[in-house]
């Protein structure tokens, strides 16, 4: 019987075994990919319906048409790059899409909330209740846009013009101006020319062309 049969080898794997060596187990694969091949587009989506509501596309009544894509599609799939990105530990990237994915779902939540008066707000607290909404994720978005800076430009761009829509809409909401809210909405289109740019250049990259160029950081070194 040659050295190569099968028996052999299991002999030899038990002997070592006995001569006290633990067996030895493959590595497990790491993680791999990159999260913005799905986080950028599941934000375009959502980008998109919000933009298209608060341009006034869609009647005032209505506005819960864009709840079925912002509420499992984009929330949905920034939380599974959030939890991808956070496996490679890229935690600004997880950050990131952790973030808007609470945005996109607590827009959701908002509206649906509203609408079925869930949280039995008063109708004379509902203004209210909407600049509350909007101001903490201004907030909340303007400090995720400083503590990025050492990403590069487009990423700021992109957080910038956010922050310019949700001041918009805040301030629309504020002097009750549609003008306002609709000039919200149309920022909302830039950032998603802006996101569309980036996830293009992803695509091209991940598909073995040359990606496009993203800017040097605002704040470097």
């Amino acid at each position: 019987m040659t050295s190569d049969s099968p028996t052999v080898s299991t002999r030899s794997r038990a002997s070592s075994n006995e001569a006290g060596e633990l067996p030895t187990t493959p590595a497990a694969e790491p993680v791999r990919g990159n999260p913005s091949a799905i986080g950028i587009p599941s934000f375009i989506a959502g980008a998109v319906g919000l933009g298209l509501v608060d341009t006034g596309w869609i009647e005032p009544a209505a506005t819960g048409a864009a709840i079925p894509v912002i509420m499992t599609a984009t929330s949905l799939g920034l939380l599974i790059a959030a939890v991808w990105a956070a496996a490679l530990g890229q935690s600004a990237p997880a950050s990131l899409f952790a973030v808007f994915s609470g945005f996109f779902g607590s827009y959701g939540a908002f509206v649906l909330g509203l609408g079925h008066n869930w949280y039995n707000i008063p109708a004379d607290q509902v203004t209210k209740t909407t600049e509350l909404w909007l101001i903490s994720w201004l907030v909340t978005v303007i400090l995720l846009t400083v503590a990025l800076l050492r990403l590069p430009s487009s990423f700021a761009l992109l957080l910038g013009l956010v922050d310019v829509a949700l001041l918009f809409l805040l301030l629309g909401t504020i002097n009750a101006s549609t003008a306002l809210t609709h000039a919200g909405g149309y920022v909302v289109f830039a950032v998603v020319a802006v996101a569309t740019y980036l996830y293009v250049g992803i695509l091209f990259a991940e598909t073995g062309a040359k990606g496009f160029p993203l800017g040097r950081p605002i704040i470097s070194g």
